[in-house]
This record gives C-alpha cells, structure tokens and sequence, in this order.
C-alpha cells in the first residue's frame, strides 16, 4: 500500500492585536499560503507507537545517540556530527536548553513564571518574559482554531483526574463542574503592551501539558542549529522533529504503527525538515470500578475522552503538531478530520477504538 501526501493552502489567524494576520511558530510563519512540508513520499507498508528506520551525507560524519529522561519524559537525540566527542557535547546542550524551558513553563515548579501566574488568577496581571508571553499567545490562537479542544487553562482539572497511580475514586459530577467553570482561554487577558498575562478567574491555572514537550523539542533544534548541527533527529515520546538527512543523506524515516497490532508498523513516513506529533490514548489510564478512563481530558465537558485510540499529526513544528494531536484526539474522528483538512501543511491520520484508520485529504492511499 502506498500513499503521497500533498501540501494544500494554508489559513490565517486574528493575532492578540484583533488583526488578521499571518502568525509564526519557531521558525515557521503560517500565512494565507500556509506551511509547506516539500513534497513527501509516504510509503505504506502494513494501519498508529512509533518505530525508527536507521539507515547507514558522507563518511567524515558520525551519527550519535543518547536518551535522557526530562519533564518526565525520555528525550530520544540523535544527531548527524563531526565526532563523538563534540555530539555528546551537542546533547547537553540541549537538554540544559529543555530543562530552561521546563523551569519556565512548568505548573509543578513552583518558582516558574507559570505557577506565579496561575498563583495570581483573579488577583492580579503577572509580568512575563517575552517567550512565555508570545508562547501563550499562539496556544489561545491554536484554541480559536480548535474551538476550544485544546486550552492551556484546563490546569484545575489536572489536580482533578490522576494517572499516577493515587487516584482511586472518581471525581463527583459538581467537582468537574466547579473545575470546568475555571477553564476558559477567553479568560487569560494577555497586554501587549505591559507584557502581562492576568488569569480573570480565581483558581484558574495554565496547564502546558498539551503543548509544552513540542516546545521544548522545536527550542532543542533551533539551538543544535546554531551549534552547527547540520543534521538530527529529536524524540520526545512521539513529539519529533527532525532536519537535514541521515549521515547516508538519506531521509530520516519513523514507523507508526497499528494499534491493532502494536508490533507491526503500517506505515513509513520520510520526514524532510518536519515534525510528527503521536497522540496514544491507551497506554496512560486508571481503572476505576472495573471502567478505564485514559489520560487526556475533554476541557468542556471535564471527563476523559473516548473513542480515539491514536492520533499522528504532521506539520512544520513540533509545537503545533503537539497541541494539534491534542485537539483531533478531543474533537473526535469526524470533527478532527474536518479541521485538520482546513489547515495548511497538516495533515493527519487517525486510528479509533475499533480499529478504523482514516486521514485527512493531503494523504492519498493506493490499496
């Protein structure tokens, strides 16, 4: 089976200045021509985990690896260099760069500038650096196209819905509401012009779990980048991107597989200086009296989501990949079909609880 993604038109999006105009992610701007993967050839081989394709530009450069566990996650590097020594050197570099962005947009820090805006809420605005302030601009831009599926303000309901083992009782139905009349993107007020961001709603929190580990991976490559790196991939537990070639020049390649047969990959995708986003809606859960409830949590409604299984988003950045992953996965197969066939440069494949796979219109399949 194989298949060919097109790139297709792109969209624009009001900015925090009420003008329509086009708006950057990372080094990416999305205007009303779009983000442009270059023409990507998708090999199909059998229907969504991710495995890595490794494959021998020329023999003065060494390919090397390193995983590291950061924002409770592993962060799987591979990077195209001159020798070892200077690779490794790469690395921490960069996860010192990750950790930076953990230590700015973590609600578990409680030094972060995060926690002392979510401490504010309904008090007063909070003075903010400007990579949080622009960070939290694009997520409420990403939540006017997502009609609120993805929100940076669903922090309460994360203090609400534990996955780590201590939750062993569901929450009441007024406890989810109390939580759900606190999340609300139209309540965070952002001023552009004393570069503070204002919570309007007492015990409302930002939460970045959506789109913090793309982040973190497009801060990672843009500082390998001006290290020299020529070449690389990074991994943040299905959050990828990558750029330039293999140390062969060829393509670097990453296997989704079916969720059906969780061993077997149905698909080999080229990455060529893009990103991958893989949302798994059943590996993270608790059993409560004999019912799973997964980990991601519809911000509306306030109760986990059902229905999706998997969820692969391709697209120019790690972050939007991220926060868009999130918001398919919330919206549902049709809805989030619908969306992403409206967006430029992203596409989408989408695997349910009942096996079905589908994608959206810039991925043709030959059966």
């Amino acid at each position: 089976m194989n298949s060919i993604y097109r790139p297709r038109d792109g969209f624009t999006c009001t900015g925090n200045d009420g003008q329509s105009d086009s708006f950057s992610y990372g080094a990416v701007k999305c205007n009303s021509r779009g983000i442009f993967f270059r023409n990507i050839y998708l090999s199909i081989l059998l229907g969504l985990g991710i495995s890595f394709a490794s494959f021998g530009q020329n023999d003065k450069r060494v390919t090397v690896q390193r995983t590291l566990e950061i924002m409770g996650a592993k962060f799987e590097f591979t990077l195209v260099v001159p020798n070892e020594e200077i690779g490794f050197i790469n690395i921490e570099e960069a996860a010192s760069e990750i950790k930076r962005v953990e230590n700015m947009i973590s609600s578990w820090i409680t030094e972060s500038e995060t926690s002392l805006i979510n401490s504010n809420s309904g008090i007063t605005p909070v003075k903010i650096s400007d990579e949080l302030f622009k960070l939290i601009d694009r997520c409420m831009r990403i939540s006017e196209i997502t009609d609120g599926a993805f929100d940076i303000s669903y922090g309460p309901l994360t203090e609400l819905w534990r996955f780590d083992g201590s939750m062993q009782y569901l929450p009441t139905p007024e406890e989810i509401r109390s939580c759900v009349e606190k999340v609300d993107y139209r309540q965070i007020e952002l001023s552009t012009t004393e570069r503070t961001v204002f919570l309007k709603k007492p015990g409302m929190k930002l939460n970045f779990g959506g789109i913090g580990k793309g982040y973190a991976v497009d801060k990672a490559k843009e500082l390998l980048i001006s290290k020299g790196v020529l070449a690389g991939m990074i991994n943040a537990s299905g959050d990828i991107t990558t750029w330039g070639t293999k140390a062969t020049g060829e393509k670097w390649l990453i296997g989704i597989e079916n969720p059906g047969w969780r061993k077997n990959i149905f698909t080999w995708i080229p990455i060529v200086e893009s990103s991958v986003s893989i949302t798994v809606n059943y590996k993270r859960y608790v059993m409560i009296n004999g019912k799973r409830y997964s980990h991601i949590i519809n911000p509306k409604t306030g109760y986990p989501v059902t229905g999706i299984d998997k969820v692969a988003v391709l697209t120019k950045t790690s972050e939007l990949c991220d926060a868009l992953a999130t918001a398919v996965v919330i919206l549902g197969k049709q809805d989030g079909l619908a969306l992403i066939d409206q967006l430029g440069g992203t596409e989408v494949i989408i695997a349910d609880n009942l096996g079905e796979i589908v994608h959206s219109n810039g991925i043709l399949l030959d059966q």
